[in-house]
C-alpha cells in the first residue's frame, strides 16, 4: 500500500481479483435469469457505479440502464433510518423488470423504501443485487436476491463505497481505520 488513501486503510476484505472473479459470477446469473428479456438495470448511487459497470459488462444483456440517488448517511457512519430521494428516476418504469443494483445492504432501510417506492411506480417485477451484505445490521426484512460477499460489521470503502465522498476509487474492499471516522 502506498497512495495516500491506503494508509487510512486498516485492511483488504476483497481483493480486486476476488472481485472480478465473483462479478462475472453474477453477472453470468443475471444472464441466466432475464436471457431473452430486456431488464432495467437501476443504480442506486453513487455507490453502486463502478459494481454497475462492471456487473453490466459481465451480464452479457440487453438492458437500460437508470439511475437513482437516494440518502440515509448525510455523511456519517451509521444510517438515519430516514430515506429520502434526492435524484429521481428519469424514465417511467411501468411493467419494467428492475434489477436493483446496490453497493451494500446493510440496515435495509434504503432497499425496503425503494422496493416499495418502485412498485408504487409500476414496476412489473424487481431484484435486488448487492455487492456487499452485512446481515449483522439487518433492521428491516430485505434480502438480496444476488450477494456478491457477506461481511463483517466493519466500516468498508472503496470499489464504489466511500466514508465522507472519498475512497471510492480504491480497486478493493478495505476496511477503514477506526481512527478516519472517529471523533468527526
Amino acid at each position: 500500500m502506498n497512495s495516500e488513501m491506503e494508509k487510512d486503510i486498516l485492511k483488504v476484505l476483497v481483493t480486486e481479483e476476488e472481485l472480478k472473479t465473483r462479478i462475472a459470477e453474477l453477472g453470468e446469473a443475471l444472464y441466466k435469469r432475464y436471457e431473452g428479456h430486456r431488464p432495467l438495470f437501476l443504480g442506486v448511487l453513487k455507490g453502486s457505479f463502478i459494481f454497475m459497470a462492471d456487473l453490466m459488462r459481465a451480464s452479457q444483456l440487453m438492458c437500460d440502464v437508470e439511475f437513482i440517488a437516494v440518502s440515509s448517511y448525510q455523511n456519517g457512519t451509521v444510517s438515519s433510518g430516514r430515506v429520502q430521494i434526492t435524484h429521481d428516476l428519469q424514465q417511467d418504469i411501468t411493467g419494467r423488470e428492475i434489477v436493483i443494483v446496490e453497493d451494500i445492504l446493510d440496515s435495509g432501510n434504503t432497499l425496503a423504501f425503494l422496493k416499495s417506492y418502485l412498485m408504487a411506480k409500476g414496476a412489473k417485477s424487481i431484484s435486488i443485487v448487492t455487492l456487499l451484505d452485512k446481515p449483522s445490521r439487518r433492521e428491516k426484512a430485505v434480502e438480496a436476491d444476488l450477494s456478491g460477499f457477506v461481511v463483517p460489521d466493519e466500516f468498508v470503502v472503496g470499489y464504489g463505497l466511500d466514508y465522507a465522498q472519498l475512497y471510492r476509487n480504491l480497486p478493493y474492499i478495505g476496511v477503514l481505520k477506526p481512527a478516519v471516522y472517529e471523533n468527526t
